[in-house]
């Protein structure tokens, strides 16, 4: 039977075993084809209530489970991941849209997420501290108990294991909303590749489900804290209905990346960089390259290259043609897109590409004579398009993109990485590529953006042992301490 057989999973959540949820069900549809492929289970508010008792209650043999076994079953489930690798990737190509490389490529770091999660239970051990007292004294991380993973469509599987790994990993029970448009590759095969692995019940419960379901999560008191991954104005609404409670919240949002290409480059290498940087996953990527900024010597040749690159890029059904674009998710982000686009052309931006679309395909779209006003630069495309903005001097170039509310990924292309550096540091955000483009992503690293792309929290590597656990303060004495009364 293939792990993801929806004889098992048809129209049900994860919840102590496959159940139905209160929410009903709902088609999986195949954004290329608008097809029904499947149906998922719907959680309910109520069903978010339930589960997160069911795993309150199973948290705590959780956390007191040998590091050794907890590392175990971690490496168990990526080694289930990998062997049915192909049966994932196949309803993530139709399920997201994603081309076969791409989808291949998040499975890849999706596993090494898991692998690296792994190392961290005999990691979580604190420290000594000094004291003045005649007493031992000792930091000890603990997990939080319940934790919430809210997690988007565009990389779901990383986007979801990413927080759910390293939590469970801490000896932390997980409740993962995953976006119900990609709700197998992003929320079933995480729950069938722990079963498989032989997770103790109770601990990992997954619920698709809307807006009303995310509050749940958010708002349950058993659920001390919230790892979301969304967009900016999601972000926000979850940030206050957690504060209300006083309880953490990870926020990783919206990006608009700049990539800032200086004169002295290998301008082939430069625009294949940038035209990747934008058009990879049609754009709906948090860190992809939102906003290209071109030496002025060499703007005229970089659009003509870029939109030459644009135009001759196959957009297509990525599971029965070989293409390098996808579908968009839906038509209502499309019409976003779209939206975006037509606004900056009225205003005065020239399109050198694209700029039209056939059912839920987006040809990649490059702007020219752009300014920093225009919608499709000040805002956060999340399709394929590249705006392109001329400077004069590395100061203006580091000026431009400093002036965003956006701080997640920065990419600097030039042969005098020295100089790159010295540009980066005068430019606020939480990743910097020098002679890369903004997407790129890593198990180990810490990840995380600043301003509208997050509140700085970090993911990834031992940044985790801080993410995904409390710190607790104890001191051990020989005797009672005496004392005056």
């Amino acid at each position: 039977m293939a792990l993801i057989d929806e004889a098992v999973w048809g129209g049900k959540i994860y919840s102590g075993g496959w159940v139905g949820g209160a929410g009903g069900d709902a088609a999986v549809i195949e954004p290329a084809t608008g097809q029904e492929i499947g149906r998922t289970g719907i959680a309910s508010p109520g069903d978010v209530a339930h589960a997160a008792q069911v795993a309150a209650a199973a948290q705590p043999a959780w956390a007191a489970t040998p590091h050794t076994e907890r590392s175990a079953i971690l490496r168990r489930a990526a080694d289930i991941w990998l062997a049915n690798a192909a049966d994932i990737e196949w309803w993530g190509i139709r399920e997201s849209g994603k081309i076969p490389p791409a989808m291949q490529f998040e499975t890849h770091v999706a596993t090494q997420e898991i692998y690296e999660a792994a190392t961290l239970p005999s990691r979580a051990y604190g420290e000594l501290l000094p004291s003045e007292q005649p007493r031992l004294s000792f930091a000890e991380r603990v997990p939080v108990g319940v934790t919430g993973v809210i997690a988007p469509f565009n990389f779901p599987q990383i986007l979801a294991i990413r927080s759910v790994g390293p939590a469970l990993a801490l000896g932390n029970a997980v409740i993962l909303k995953p976006d119900p448009r990609t709700a197998v590759c992003g929320g079933v095969a995480l729950a069938r590749v722990f079963e498989e692995a032989g997770l103790p019940d109770g601990l990992l419960h997954v619920l698709p489900g809307g807006v009303e379901t995310g509050e749940a999560v958010v708002t349950e008191p058993l659920v001390r804290l919230v790892s979301f991954t969304g967009s900016t104005a999601a972000g926000r609404r979850v940030g206050e209905l957690a504060a209300r409670q006083l309880k953490r919240v990870h926020l990783e949002l919206g990006g608009n990346s700049a990539l800032i290409v200086l004169d002295d480059v290998d301008l082939d290498r430069a625009v294949s960089a940038g035209a990747w940087g934008s058009f990879l996953h049609q754009g709906q990527i948090c860190m992809s390259t939102g906003r290209h900024l071109v030496h002025e010597a060499i703007y005229d040749e970089y659009v003509a290259r870029l939109a030459d690159k644009a135009a001759h890029l196959p957009v297509g059904n990525p599971a029965t043609e070989q293409v390098a674009l996808g579908p968009i998710i839906d038509r209502r982000q499309l019409d976003k897109v779209h939206g975006l686009v037509t606004e900056s052309v009225a205003a005065g931006a020239r399109l050198a590409a694209g700029g039209s679309y056939e059912g839920l395909f987006y040809s990649p779209t490059v702007l020219a004579e752009v300014s920093p006003q225009m919608p499709a630069y000040a805002s956060e495309v999340f399709g394929p398009v590249a705006p392109v903005l001329r400077f004069a001097t590395a100061q203006d170039a580091a000026k431009l993109a400093a002036e965003s509310e956006y701080g997640l990924s920065l990419g600097i292309l030039t042969s005098d990485v020295m100089r790159g550096l010295e540009l980066a540091r005068q430019i606020p955000t939480g990743i910097v590529h020098i002679n890369e483009q903004t997407v790129d992503d890593e198990p180990n690293i810490p990840f995380g953006g600043l301003g509208a792309s997050g509140t700085g929290a970090r993911f990834g590597g031992t940044a985790n042992l801080e993410a995904f656990t409390d710190t607790r303060w104890v001191t051990i004495r020989g005797d009672i301490a005496p004392y005056p009364f």
